[in-house]
């Protein structure tokens, strides 16, 4: 399913954010979510049952991530029910699509492959004059590397009014192009610290465990609207 809401401006934005990832420079993955809300704060009735678009229906991949959503929603008292006795109905969008990050990078030139400067034998892992030389980089080329744009949107309306009273979006970039390995990731970041104020905007960092799954470490999130950057735990 196709999500409208991420312009292409954003996708590449994420691309950046996802480039330590891909190059397997760290073990956390940062989505970027941004919450709009209308939550009174006074529910006591937390019941819902998931609202599916007719593509949706019958789908073993919907259903996966129903049980994520479901899972997180658990966290905060929420109880799935049978339509009919359901408070909330929660829809689900989602998408994965493709694209190129392109770096450029420094070319270097080592005029001394043997020896130092002046002939001199290195003393030193680059005898004294650095790993290529006094120059600089002689040159730049562009290399560019495959990622994968992720995106999840979390809508939850009330049943009898037809109110929105809560949307969340998260995004993220790897270079793995299966959304189902990224929407663990996805999930967790879009409901944490639910219900997050109207507006608030940030980017949640989470672990990769030893299976590449969503780590127990404590996350941390920052953004414009997260408070500073305080860190925020995710259980």
């Amino acid at each position: 399913m196709n999500l409208s809401m991420f312009p292409s401006t954003l996708v590449r934005a994420v691309c950046v954010l996802g480039a330590l990832w891909l190059a397997g420079c760290t073990s956390y993955v940062q989505t970027r979510v941004t919450a709009f809300s209308d939550w009174s704060g006074s529910d006591a009735n937390r019941t819902y049952a998931f609202a599916r678009t007719p593509e949706q229906q019958n789908s073993i991949e919907q259903a996966s991530y129903e049980v994520l959503v479901a899972n997180e929603l658990a966290r905060y008292a929420f109880k799935q029910v049978p339509e009919a006795s359901a408070h909330y109905e929660v829809a689900l969008a989602y998408s994965v699509r493709g694209d190129l990050l392109t770096v450029r990078q420094p070319v270097y030139y080592d005029p001394w492959p043997m020896y130092g400067y002046y002939g001199r034998p290195f003393w030193g892992p680059w005898g004294g004059m650095g790993p290529y030389g006094p120059w600089g980089p002689t040159g730049y080329v562009d290399q560019s590397y495959p990622v994968f744009i992720h995106a999840l949107q979390v809508r939850m309306t009330d049943r009898t009014t037809g109110r929105e009273v809560y949307k969340v979006s998260a995004v993220n970039s790897t270079g793995d192009a299966s959304l189902f390995h990224a929407m663990p990731f996805l999930v967790r970041s879009a409901l944490a610290d639910f219900p997050l104020g109207n507006g608030t905007v940030r980017t949640v960092t989470l672990p990769v465990d030893q299976s590449g799954g969503v780590g127990n470490e404590t996350a941390a999130s920052a953004g414009p609207n997260a408070g500073g950057g305080a860190a925020k735990g995710v259980e």
